[in-house]
């Protein structure tokens, strides 16, 4: 049977991991500081800090790291043996990154795919995430099966980047669509608009995500805490995307004001809060 080492016991890794164990796949958590395995100890899940012993165990490496910084410091700092492993990316980096990744590896002689998830906790529990692999079609077809264990049907995007690039655009929704709700919401309830009206309207027209509502009693009650996605992660992606938008000459200005607000979100202390917490810097 494939053995799996996840690397990245943060919000998205460690249920990850969970979730393999669980089906009885051969795994080991690896995470750069040691409290973060404690509890996975305790439920008899192998965990190491040693990167080697990490990448010596698993025919599949699953990275699960911030970005990229943590996988040039984690991967190929630690000058781990990367021969015959098959790697599989699956936190949001920018396609320049990911294709530089896919180089290296292939020069250590590892395989590579890019695997960036949209959801976050509930749907890795559920196993219902929705996964773009980009890469190989064959070593796709190789891992399936693993990766149905995240996802009921993993989607095959195309080459290296293109699964990348399809995850920042849909995380730069994510930013568009949260800033304009709050401000909205900010201003109708300046307005002594009832909010409960505002949203039976907003149900009901062409303008309504579900994100509003799974938004809105946190910006109501402004709870930010347990996030699933932390602002300081909303604006790295970001940045990435501004990045690589502008190397394909797109006029990023409306992307490029979210990031002020978001920006002002984390510097008043919201960095590890839930991303709606750019409310704060709306509404101020």
């Amino acid at each position: 049977m494939t053995k799996v080492a996840v690397l990245g016991m943060g919000l998205m890794g460690y249920p990850m991991i969970l979730r393999l164990a669980q089906a009885q796949i051969p795994v080991i958590a690896y995470n750069r500081t040691q409290a973060k395995l404690e509890s996975l100890k305790e439920k008899n899940i192998p965990v190491t800090s040693n990167i080697h012993e990490a990448i010596a165990f698993g025919d599949v490496i699953i990275l699960m790291l911030s970005d990229i910084g943590a996988i040039q410091e984690v991967i190929f700092d630690s000058g781990v043996d990367l021969e015959g492993k098959t790697i599989i990316q699956m936190g949001t980096i920018a396609p320049g990154e990911s294709k530089g990744l896919y180089v290296t590896i292939q020069e250590k002689g590892g395989d590579y795919l890019e695997a960036p998830v949209l959801g976050s906790i509930p749907e890795v529990k559920s196993g219902k995430l929705l996964l773009m692999v980009g890469g190989d079609k064959s070593l796709f077809r190789a891992v399936e099966e693993l990766l149905t264990h995240f996802s009921p049907k993993p989607l095959y995007i195309g080459e290296i980047g293109s699964a990348a690039a399809l995850k920042l655009a849909l995380n730069q929704m994510i930013a568009g669509l949260t800033s304009t709700f709050a401000l909205s919401l900010s201003y109708i309830q300046k307005q002594g608009v009832e909010v409960e009206t505002f949203m039976e309207i907003l149900r009901n027209s062409a303008l309504y995500a579900p994100t509003f509502d799974k938004k809105l009693q946190r910006m109501c009650d402004h709870n930010f805490s347990n996030p699933n996605f932390p602002t300081k992660h909303l604006l790295k992606d970001i940045n990435l995307f501004l990045a690589s938008a502008q190397t394909i000459n797109l006029n990023t200005t409306t992307l490029e004001g979210i990031k002020e607000i978001t920006t002002l979100a984390v510097e008043n202390g919201e960095a590890d809060s839930d991303y709606s917490a750019i409310i704060q810097a709306i509404d101020n």
